[in-house]
């Protein structure tokens, strides 16, 4: 397996108010996730505050279900509403596709063995050239081609079956002329991932999208995601990543930063996994604790994530795992008796009480 795969380069966004995200390349491996509900006009204001809070955590795109003409014009107010670059994804029905791009819509999600036949594709993605707008050609285990499953029933492997299909929808896109594209693979299982993604990546220079779908719950779905892509991410393989989850986006967007974060551990050198964000360091708590570092967890998990600094922050339950055994962290927190510490790199900065705490905290992180 060849180490520091370079795909070419696809931008997203940059045009009207959206900005604009380079995926391929040398650049860094860009989170993503999927709304997980229905999305009505009467929601937009409130869905337009959490697509921006989710940028500020990390996310660089977010993916949609458009699965009728009136899911596409109501995605097509929100996306000039919000500068975070929003994807369509589209099955079954190629006039959803051209309405889309009537929007400021960054990225058109598209399998080709559904959208139809090959002049649907054609004109497809003839606008989507006018436009500037560049397509994802996501193929998954569940929409194989009837051939291509018969050969797996015959001992063809799924990884293999995956990564044909997807040969088969680019070249579709190659005879067109259009070279504006990424791809996806997914799969339920953590080998069928992984081979397919190395398979793939022997056979075209296209940015790939990787995650294991259908994972399962936050626990379950974050341990697969991970054993799947630390080897990937570690090998150079994998532009954008989704950790999908019967969960919320938000932990989503978590996790997917956290498997970067862990790559990058693993693979120092490779520049495409790093970036700048906290490091959140906590105790599991246990019957000597003197703070609930569960609770003030929670409320601080996005704020956090939103700082655009490298920083250690450390949220620790008694003076055992506090200043000195996160000596290291830039602020932290832990319980100390009835009385709450603030600490810096070991040092106590301040103690005060447990109502006090999210203040003084507050105070503390705006100086970092």
């Amino acid at each position: 397996m060849k180490q520091g795969r370079f795909s070419k380069v696809v931008k997203i966004g940059g045009f009207s108010h959206v900005r604009s995200i380079q995926i391929g390349g040398n650049y860094p491996v860009v989170v993503q996730t999927m709304w997980k509900d229905r999305l009505t006009l009467n929601e937009l204001e409130d869905a337009a505050k959490r697509v921006e809070a989710l940028g500020d955590m990390g996310c660089g795109l977010l993916r949609f279900a458009v699965p009728n003409i009136d899911a596409a014009e109501v995605l097509g107010r929100l996306s000039e509403m919000v500068s975070m670059p929003l994807v369509a994804d589209i099955h079954f029905d190629y006039k959803i596709a051209l309405r889309c791009m009537n929007f400021p819509i960054a990225k058109i999600r598209i399998n080709p063995g559904n959208i139809g036949t090959n002049e649907k594709v054609r004109i497809v993605l003839e606008k989507a050239a006018i436009r500037g707008i560049p397509i994802r050609i996501g193929v998954n285990a569940g929409s194989l081609p009837l051939d291509l499953r018969q050969r797996v029933d015959e001992g063809m492997s799924t990884s293999e079956a995956l990564a044909q299909a997807a040969l088969r929808e680019i070249s579709i896109f190659e005879d067109f002329g259009f070279t504006d594209y990424l791809v996806s693979m997914k799969a339920s299982g953590i080998a069928d991932t992984i081979s397919t993604a190395r398979f793939l990546s022997e056979r075209t220079d296209a940015p790939l999208h990787i995650g294991v779908t259908e994972a399962g719950p936050l626990t379950a779905g974050v341990v697969r995601n991970t054993a799947a892509l630390l080897p990937l991410l570690t090998e150079g393989l994998g532009d954008t990543i989704r950790v999908s989850l019967s969960d919320t986006m938000e932990n989503e967007v978590i996790a997917g930063r956290e498997i970067i974060a862990a790559a990058a551990q693993l693979s120092p050198d490779n520049e495409r996994l790093h970036f700048q964000g906290v490091n959140i360091v906590s105790c599991p708590r246990c019957g000597r604790h003197g703070f609930d570092t569960h609770g003030f967890t929670n409320r601080w998990m996005s704020r956090l994530y939103a700082l655009k600094k490298r920083v250690t922050v450390a949220i620790m339950g008694c003076e055992v795992n506090g200043p000195l055994e996160a000596k290291h962290a830039d602020l932290g927190i832990t319980g100390a008796g009835d009385k709450v510490l603030i600490f810096r790199h070991g040092e106590i900065i301040k103690t005060i009480s447990a109502v006090e705490a999210d203040a003084a905290f507050e105070e503390e992180l705006g100086k970092l």
